[in-house]
C-alpha cells in the first residue's frame, strides 16, 4: 500500500462546469431544446448565499442572533486537524492513501481516507457559488477551497435532479423523498434510511446533521448487498448508467464518527480501468466497513486533501464540475 498521498506539482484545476453529454446531443436534435437547456444547463439558484443562510437558521434554532457556534479548525501537521464544535473538544484525524491492484487492463487505482472526527459535525457539506438550487457547480477543489477544506470529496450531486431529501449542516434544503438515503447524526451515527418514509424534519427533529440521496447502499450489517450491479440511482434525461467499471465515490462507516471514503479512478487503461458497484463493495468491506453507500461517481469521482487532488478524476487529470461537497475544514 503506498502512503505517498499527494502528486508533486498537480495543483488543483479551478474551473465552473455544467453538465453536457446527452444534453447537448438534445440540443442539437432540437425537439425540447429550449426545455432541455432550461432544466439541465441553465443554473437556478434558489438560495444565493447559503453562508448567511444556515447561520439565520441555527440562529434562529438557538433563539439567538449571535453566530452559528459550528465547527471551526485549525490544521495541525497536514494530516489532522483539531475542531471545537461549541459543546466539546476533539481531534479529527485524516490519513489518505492510495492502492494499486491487478496489471495492464485490470489495473485498479483507488484512494482512501481514513477518517477519525473529533465530533460528528466536523464533517461538513458545502455548494458550488456557496448557492443551492439545481445546475449550479464547481469542480470539487473549488469549492473545497472555497470553504478553507484540508479535505473533501464531491458528494451527490444534489443539483441534477429534483427531487431527494437534502439536509445539509443541520439545514433543509429539500423535502421530497424518492430513493434510499445516507444520514448522517450529530451522535456519530450514520444510517441507510427510506427518504420516502420520513420527512426532513421528522430527521433534523431526530439529529441528523447531512443526508445524501444517491445510492445505492452498498453494505448494511457488514455484509455486501444484492442486486447492487444492476440499480438504476435515475431514469430522467440525460442520466448516465452507474453499471459496469467506473469511476465511483464511496463513504462506508467503521464505527461512531469513524468513516472512510473511497474513490476510484476508472476510463484510463494501465492505470485504472474502473470497478462494478460490487467491486466497490469488496473494497469497503476489505476496508472493515460495516454500513456502505455509493455516491456520484463517473467524472465527478474527485478526492481533494491538503492543497492537491490526490486521484485522476475523469481519466484526464482534468475535474468534471459538480454541485456539493463533503469535507473537514482547516483554519485559513
Amino acid at each position: 500500500m503506498d502512503t505517498d498521498t499527494r502528486t508533486p506539482g498537480r495543483r488543483p484545476r479551478r474551473r465552473t462546469v455544467v453538465i453536457a453529454s446527452a444534453v447537448v446531443v438534445a440540443l442539437t436534435l432540437g425537439g425540447g431544446a429550449a426545455w432541455a437547456a432550461e432544466r439541465y444547463l441553465v443554473p437556478h439558484v434558489a438560495i444565493a448565499n447559503v453562508d448567511e443562510y444556515e447561520a439565520a437558521q441555527a440562529a434562529q434554532a438557538a433563539g439567538t442572533t449571535t453566530a452559528d457556534g459550528t465547527t471551526t479548525a485549525t490544521a495541525t501537521d497536514g494530516t489532522s486537524t483539531t475542531t471545537t464544535d461549541g459543546t466539546g473538544t476533539g481531534t479529527t484525524a485524516v490519513s489518505v492513501q492510495t492502492v494499486t491492484t491487478g496489471s495492464g487492463t485490470d489495473t485498479v487505482t483507488y484512494y482512501v481516507a481514513d477518517v477519525t472526527l473529533g465530533t460528528a459535525t466536523d464533517l461538513r457539506s458545502a455548494f458550488a457559488d456557496d448557492a443551492f438550487g439545481q445546475n449550479i457547480t464547481a469542480t470539487t477543489s473549488a469549492i473545497a477551497e472555497d470553504n478553507d477544506a484540508i479535505f473533501a470529496i464531491n458528494g451527490d450531486y444534489y443539483g441534477f435532479r429534483d427531487t431527494g431529501i437534502v439536509i445539509r449542516n443541520g439545514v433543509v434544503y429539500r423535502d421530497d423523498g424518492a430513493r434510499e438515503g445516507l444520514a448522517f447524526y450529530t451522535d456519530g451515527r450514520v444510517e441507510v434510511y427510506d427518504e420516502t418514509a420520513t420527512t426532513a424534519d421528522e430527521l433534523v427533529a431526530g439529529g441528523v446533521w447531512n443526508t445524501l440521496s444517491f445510492g445505492p447502499a452498498l453494505i448494511e450489517d457488514g455484509a455486501i448487498l444484492d442486486g447492487i450491479d444492476d440499480v438504476e440511482v435515475d431514469t430522467n434525461f440525460g442520466n448516465h448508467s452507474i453499471q459496469g467499471e467506473q469511476p465511483r465515490t464511496a463513504v462506508g462507516v467503521i464505527d461512531e464518527n469513524h468513516l472512510v471514503f473511497v474513490v476510484v479512478d476508472g476510463r484510463n487503461e494501465g492505470h485504472s480501468a474502473g470497478v462494478t458497484m460490487t467491486g466497490l463493495a469488496e473494497i469497503l468491506q476489505s476496508l472493515g466497513a460495516t454500513t456502505a453507500y455509493n455516491l456520484d461517481g463517473g467524472g465527478s469521482s474527485t478526492m481533494y486533501y491538503d492543497g492537491e487532488v490526490v486521484n485522476d478524476p475523469n481519466g484526464t487529470q482534468d475535474e468534471r464540475g459538480t454541485s456539493d461537497i463533503l469535507y473537514i475544514a482547516a483554519e485559513g
